[in-house]
């Protein structure tokens, strides 16, 4: 039960959140490198998966919640109609980096009633330095006119809890003002006003970024006012943008299995 999430997704009672091994980047930042970098986790079934969504239903979780989904979409689609069938119905949700096919969303139209796609990168140059993602840029905007297309803006129950839509992540990072402020600039200009949009002031250097020599802190008071600012400045309509923050690593989780 993940408490941490957006306002709107965790609630009162957590979101049900499932996280999956491996990922399709290889951002050397990665909070979750354990799980996405090094292979930590436990092969389960198709009808397991379908069981810990029906459990974590019955624990009262606000929706479930798909961490990195993207290598076991095809999985994931068969495991939710077993789910269904045995009485899942809370909203789920594509926790998504972003780097995401159009033929895969399109299989998936149907079965994810919230898409929460990250959009990292502006710069292909940075994408490919960090994540190892060429074409980040192309493809995620692409997949997030894809999932707006398949669900819309968000819509939410009488508990001010999402039910259906898309919210948009990104991730601040330190000396790449200019990467969040072209990311920003995109959005106001090709999204509609009524999707969420989350500014994430959360980056804390771990995994292979403590060996850069530009990822190697956290952001300055300085850099999130700049962003802070330009985000008033292009007057989103919709949205969360997080206060910078001094303990960041206490809210990962332990991969202990």
């Amino acid at each position: 039960m993940h408490a941490f999430e957006e306002p709107c997704i965790s609630g009162k009672n957590g979101s049900g959140t499932i996280f999956f091994t491996h990922c399709n980047l290889h951002c050397m930042f990665c909070q979750n490198y354990e799980i996405s970098q090094q292979g930590k986790g436990k092969e389960i079934s198709i009808e397991e998966l379908a069981n810990i969504m029906i459990h974590q239903k019955e624990n009262g979780a606000e929706n479930i919640n798909l961490v990195t989904p993207t290598m076991y979409a095809y999985h994931i689609i068969e495991a939710i109609k077993i789910a269904r069938k045995n009485g899942l119905n809370i909203p789920i949700i594509y926790n998504s980096n972003g780097y995401e096919s159009i033929e895969t969303l399109r299989k998936l139209e149907g079965y994810i009633d919230v898409y929460l796609p990250d959009l990292k990168y502006y710069s292909d140059e940075i994408a490919i330095k960090y994540s190892k993602a060429p074409h980040y840029f192309e493809i995620a905007t692409k997949a997030i006119k894809e999932m707006i297309r398949q669900v819309g803006s968000p819509q939410f129950d009488e508990n001010g809890m999402i039910r259906k839509g898309v919210m948009i992540r990104h991730l601040v990072l330190p000396h790449h003002i200019q990467n969040t402020k072209n990311i920003l600039k995109w959005i106001k200009e090709n999204i509609p006003e009524n999707i969420y949009i989350n500014v994430m002031a959360q980056y804390f250097p771990t995994y292979k970024a403590k060996e850069d020599e530009l990822l190697n802190r956290k952001l300055t008071k300085r850099e999130y006012k700049q962003i802070e600012e330009y985000f008033y400045a292009l007057d989103f309509k919709n949205g969360y943008i997080q206060e910078l923050g001094e303990h960041e690593e206490e809210y990962v989780p332990k991969w202990d299995n």
